[in-house]
């Protein structure tokens, strides 16, 4: 039983390992220790797993790890069909297109969302939209979406958690959440950043099951609380039109 218990806790530390380069495309074996908080010997020897079945790369010359081809392989083999960040991208490029603020596709995973998917703006001054960034559910546009149009004990389980910041009324975060399945979108004016605003919708697939949220974002100063309920109905019909496409 212990050594079971090894062996899970292994696997999960060398997946822990891979999550890193989900916010930077190479790294040193002492960012990754200090990223994952384990000792630099035991990042070591799972890295050396990890470059022995093709899951990272090391430069000899610098000694930084990369992503390896392996984790490409098995990417290839997502169905694209099934996969709504390559299925809705080339509306989410004509949406930027007719509107020319930066196009989002996030998901929620338990009390975050990611952003999957991002198309960004035509404007030189733009929001830079990472993929695979992790936002909190309780603040932002996208994160009102996905929980508004969840399952009603997603929004309890939220306001009850441990990481709910006291500063916020949990009372009125859960009226606003009324208030946007009323309208259909949700908007937020420097919510979760300084000097950005975004518009969102919810995406519901044929089943009628939410499957992500589609948000709009740009500079404060040019995407306006007007501007975002200008092309709000624009927004709500390509989120409708997207939700058709998915399973």
């Amino acid at each position: 039983m212990e050594e079971a218990k090894l062996t899970v806790r292994a696997v999960e530390r060398a997946l822990d390992i891979l999550i890193c380069f989900t916010e930077s495309s190479d790294l040193s074996l002492t960012e990754i220790a200090g990223r994952v908080s384990l000792h630099k010997s035991t990042v070591h020897r799972l890295l050396a797993s990890l470059e022995g079945r093709g899951f990272v790369l090391r430069d000899p010359v610098t000694e930084r790890y990369r992503l390896g081809y392996r984790v490409w392989e098995l990417a290839a083999n997502l169905s694209q069909s099934d996969d709504p960040a390559l299925v809705l991208l080339p509306d989410m490029e004509r949406l930027r297109d007719l509107i020319g603020e930066t196009i989002s596709l996030y998901v929620r995973d338990g009390n975050e969302r990611i952003r999957i998917q991002a198309v960004e703006s035509s404007h030189p001054i733009r929001r830079v939209a990472p993929v695979g960034e992790r936002m909190p559910l309780y603040v932002g546009a996208s994160s009102k979406v996905l929980v508004a149009f969840a399952d009603p004990a997603v929004a309890q389980q939220l306001v009850r958690s441990p990481e709910w910041p006291e500063s916020l009324d949990r009372r009125l975060f859960l009226a606003q959440l009324e208030d946007i399945r009323r309208a259909g979108y949700a908007t937020s004016i420097e919510e979760r950043e300084s000097g950005a605003a975004a518009v969102s919708a919810p995406i519901f697939n044929r089943s009628g099951r939410l499957v992500a949220a589609l948000s709009v974002s740009g500079p404060a100063s040019r995407w306006t609380l007007e501007a975002m309920r200008d092309h709000a109905e624009t927004i709500i019909q390509f989120a409708g039109q997207m939700g058709r496409m998915v399973k």
